[in-house]
């Protein structure tokens, strides 16, 4: 005890001689002594871990030596003795430069410290480094995160747990300082994005993609950078995605990074860079083998394929658009089977549009069209009738197909309300909201699907160009604030008024003390090229109450489930007849219009209790009293001739046979709205 005493008053008085001193570097026996002391007892190891580095930098000579000692104390057994030399190791190399490589990869080492408050000490020293030299620091650190091939099978578990702390650091310490860190920002930043380049051999996918968001995140790769910046954010992708080597169908971990590659550079293809490796690549390595894919890959890489087909240049559409057709077709099978996979047939057809959009003239000889652009391309002297009845005859399939599945996921759909209603338990309730689920995803496609289609049933069709569709596995955008009408992918026109507003809707005869009501118990399922509502992107609307839909020109489409419900409703609706066609929504004391401008020809179909409706101009309740009739119900204006108008109610005559009588009295409903 009292030898163990002496040394620490003898480190003291070395202490005091030294930081007294003018000129330290004369006190050389002093700061031997407090190396040696470094061999002594645990206080007095604490103690000399604080003066050793303290003082290091008046005695060049004995650096090395020095810092040897100090690497036995960070070996120490005692907790307070490592820690508290680990908190001196920035010292080191404050005033030598020189030592700052090696003080940073022995930090990176004690990275592993399997003790809290030693890795904290670790971490605090290794921040105090990179705040001296973040330069050097990073160099230095980013050599731990090298190439596996430069470790021997023995020291192997080491390196791999040092590297994956060193990740773990930059993630967690160094990336969200950046803007503290990365200093000069533009020199420092394009010296970080080197580093991380020269260090992407042997990563794996949660660390490459942590990579990529740091180097996202960088005002180098912001929203100003140019389209060739991001073209290198692109490149650094290729190159893990491995496009120069043979795709191998059957090695699971090739496919699976191809398509995570390909997920992650969309988002820079929509920022200019060139997507023409990827869809390349794709198009001659892996379409030709695209049976032999597992299942989930398949789907996984059609869902990727479609959000690039918005991307892809003219020449590399032409160059898809011959596989993506022949694929769409092994989809849209002939023959109504029970079982075709709606998810990838609405990608095909997704990816086919956008693809068709920017070369249409190539779908001529692989679908029959007849598209005139004036290019030799066109092939219009050439018969492709066989390609034009086969390609329409598969749509025609797949319509109805999608038509019947529509219907059977709304019947499962209210029977799993029914069931979670019962649900006794959280588990039974998650396995139901789980199917619902699936099934929402499965009516989004067929709806998807339906939209896609109708376009392609003509000989000169127009391919969907923009991003109205939604893709039924993504989330719509929801609109920037309420709006007053929900509409089908695009904003309502503006109201007009007249001077009457003010006056309350006068009851008919017959009306007095009957509160009219109508509800809308159908699903209307209404969409402009599969764009859903502005309502959390569902493709089926809940119960509406006069809404007017828009679909964007002057009407859209429908799959209309007929129903006949009435309920208490204290709206009243009447549409004018004198070919303004104006539909007019009363609520109280207000009185609201919305005009439809133009008039096109039409045609109506009904099947299998649903009502499929194209171009509706309307969607509103009516109920009107005149003298003894009344007319109530759900309607969908639709136009089947020049300036006629048919309205379809609950069972498609009683609203049509209620148009017609109400066409001959005209001044009456121009008397009921006033």
């Amino acid at each position: 005890m009292a030898d163990a005493t002496d040394d620490i008053d003898k480190l003291y008085e070395f202490g005091e001689r030294l930081n007294d001193a003018k000129d330290k570097s004369e006190h050389r026996q002093d700061y031997e002594g407090i190396i040696a002391a470094a061999n002594g007892s645990v206080k007095a190891k604490q103690l000399a871990a604080q003066l050793i580095p303290k003082f290091v930098k008046f005695f060049p000579e004995l650096a090395e030596q020095a810092l040897d000692q100090h690497l036995n104390l960070i070996e120490d057994h005692e907790l307070g003795v490592r820690v508290q030399a680990i908190r001196g190791l920035p010292l080191f190399c404050k005033d030598t430069p020189e030592q700052l490589t090696k003080i940073v990869d022995i930090l990176g080492q004690l990275l592993i410290a399997g003790e809290n408050v030693e890795r904290d000490a670790v971490h605090k020293a290794l921040m105090t480094v990179l705040r001296q030299d973040v330069k050097t620091s990073l160099t230095a650190l980013f050599k731990h995160i090298g190439s596996i091939e430069d470790q021997s099978a023995e020291d192997f578990s080491t390196w791999d747990s040092i590297r994956k702390k060193v990740l773990l650091f930059l993630r967690d310490k160094v990336f969200p300082l950046k803007t503290e860190l990365l200093v000069p920002q533009e020199l420092m930043e394009r010296h970080i994005t080197t580093l991380v380049k020269q260090n992407l051999q042997d990563v794996t996918a949660a660390e490459f993609k942590m990579f990529m968001d740091f180097l996202k995140s960088l005002s180098l790769f912001g929203h100003k950078a140019p389209a060739e910046r991001i073209q290198e954010l692109v490149e650094i992708i290729e190159g893990q995605a491995d496009l120069d080597a043979q795709f191998n169908v059957s090695d699971a971990d090739h496919i699976e990074r191809f398509i995570s590659c390909l997920s992650m550079t969309f988002p820079f293809f929509k920022r200019g860079a060139s997507g023409s490796k990827f869809l390349n690549y794709l198009n001659k390595q892996i379409m030709p083998v695209f049976d032999k894919l597992p299942e989930q890959g398949k789907l996984d890489l059609l869902k990727n394929l479609a959000e690039c087909s918005l991307c892809a240049t003219t020449q590399d559409s032409r160059q898809l658009l011959p596989s993506v057709v022949q694929l769409l077709k092994k989809y849209m099978v002939r023959r109504k089977i029970e079982e075709i996979n709606y998810t990838c047939i609405e990608c095909l057809l997704y990816t086919f549009h956008h693809l068709a959009h920017k070369t249409p003239n190539a779908t001529n000889s692989l679908c029959g069209y007849k598209i005139v652009t004036g290019q030799p391309s066109d092939r219009l002297g050439e018969d492709f009738s066989e390609q034009y009845k086969d390609f329409t005859e598969r749509l025609s399939t797949v319509e109805d197909l999608a038509r019947a599945m529509i219907k059977k996921l709304t019947q499962g759909m209210a029977d799993q309300n029914k069931a979670l209603a019962a649900a006794k338990t959280e588990e039974e309730k998650d396995a139901i909201k789980t199917q619902k689920q699936n099934a929402t995803f499965a009516l989004r496609a067929c709806n998807n699907i339906l939209a896609m289609t109708q376009p392609l049933n003509t000989k000169t069709p127009k391919f969907i160009g923009d991003q109205k569709t939604n893709l039924s596995w993504k989330e719509a955008a929801k609109p920037s604030g309420p709006s007053t009408a929900t509409v089908a992918g695009q904003k309502r026109p503006a109201a007009t008024t007249n001077g009457s507003n003010n006056n309350p809707l006068k009851k008919g005869r017959g009306a007095s003390g009957m509160q009219h009501q109508l509800v809308n118990k159908a699903f209307s399922g209404i969409y402009d090229s599969g764009r859903s509502s502005g309502r959390g992107g569902r493709s089926w609307r809940g119960r509406g109450r006069g809404r007017f839909i828009d679909g964007g020109s002057d009407s859209v489409d429908c799959l209309v489930m007929l129903s006949s419900k009435l309920l208490v409703f204290e709206h009243y609706h009447i549409i004018t007849t004198q070919f303004q066609t104006t539909l007019m929504r009363f609520k109280g004391n207000h009185r609201s219009y919305v005009c439809i401008q133009r008039i096109q020809r039409r045609s109506v179909n009904k099947c299998m209790g649903f009502c499929h409706v194209q171009r509706v101009l309307g969607h509103f309740f009516l109920i009107v009293v005149y003298e003894y009739l009344l007319f109530h119900g759900e309607y969908y204006v639709v136009i089947g001739g020049e300036r006629i108008f048919k309205i379809l109610g609950p069972n498609n005559v009683f609203g049509a046979s209620a148009f017609h009588i109400l066409g001959f009295l005209r001044e009456a409903l121009i008397l009921l709205g006033n």
